[in-house]
């Protein structure tokens, strides 16, 4: 991570943070906000992107990946920013926003399939005959310490060792976060009732398939949470929250309506946990909320 760090400076955004006071179930509840959401491309992935281009063969020119949405945009834009051509597979439930942010940054479009699985298959295939490097939305350790620099920047920008509230989809943020500073402070993730990929691996012992049902399905819409997540999760003992979608829903709007701060469901997961009562912070303690993600359709607000 401090190597992808060096990559990064100059290429990415050190988002700041926002210490507030939002609504919980029994009063105000002090918390420091993460303003990833205001990282290029709208999402903290494309640390992960930029990290592992940097890192691999100059010689590589095309890339290829499989993504329902923000994995695919952060793909895109490093692969333009570093002269590479870039390929996404979609499933055919991607929404048009997302593909739509794909294609502004150059990138060619491949629907494929129903879900993320079969996109990704497809996906395995065309790097092979394409000679291309290939991505992982969130399962590759140069994705994952990409994402960890986040880490890092919250333990310079936040004093002490509160907690760190980061949403779950295959797991590749709260697993760099988690390998950043997990032996300092306590990482949390927090996931959807309906997509509990690390939830339900932690109960077994083992990643497991899960199923999908959730307004957050489009950003955290794994089936099963990366195998570098679930190492991580274990070592450094990352606990599981999970929150309902009408509280996604909640603090989503929460955050429009209070600050004008425009995320996805996914970028308000974490705080639902804070603002749902899911998580209650120590009476002397200001947890930080990460949130990760901003692309969403304006229409739905």
């Amino acid at each position: 991570m401090r190597a992808a760090r060096k990559r990064l400076a100059g290429r990415i955004r050190k988002t700041p943070v926002f210490h507030t006071t939002v609504t919980g179930p029994n009063g105000p509840v002090p918390v420091t906000m993460k303003l990833e959401y205001l990282q290029h491309g709208g999402t903290f992935k494309v640390r992960g992107s930029l990290n592992a281009l940097l890192e691999s063969a100059a010689s590589i020119d095309q890339v290829v990946i499989a993504s329902g949405g923000n994995a695919g945009i952060a793909a895109a834009l490093a692969a333009a920013q570093l002269g590479k051509s870039c390929t996404v597979v979609v499933p055919e439930s991607a929404p048009h926003t997302k593909v739509a942010a794909m294609w502004s940054h150059g990138a060619e479009v491949l629907w494929h399939g129903t879900t993320y699985a079969e996109a990704l298959d497809y996906a395995n295939e065309l790097a092979a005959e394409r000679n291309a490097l290939q991505l992982h939305a969130y399962d590759l350790p140069a994705i994952v310490a990409g994402a960890g620099v986040v880490g890092l920047e919250i333990e310079e920008q936040v004093r002490g060792r509160p907690s760190v509230l980061a949403a779950v989809g295959g797991g590749g943020l709260v697993a760099g976060i988690a390998a950043a500073i997990g032996r300092r402070q306590q990482v949390i993730g927090v996931e959807p009732e309906g997509i509990p990929t690390l939830h339900a691996a932690l109960s077994a012992n083992r990643p497991v398939e899960v199923g999908v049902s959730s307004i957050a399905a489009e950003s955290l819409g794994a089936t099963r949470i990366g195998d570098i997540a679930m190492d991580i999760a274990r070592r450094y003992q990352v606990r599981s929250l999970l929150v309902t979608d009408d509280a996604i829903a909640t603090a989503r709007d929460y955050l429009w309506r209070e600050f004008r701060v425009v995320v996805e469901f996914a970028g308000a997961a974490a705080l639902a946990a804070v603002q749902s009562g899911a998580y209650v912070p120590a009476d002397d303690e200001r947890p930080v909320i990460v949130l990760c993600g901003a692309n969403t359709d304006l229409s739905v607000l």
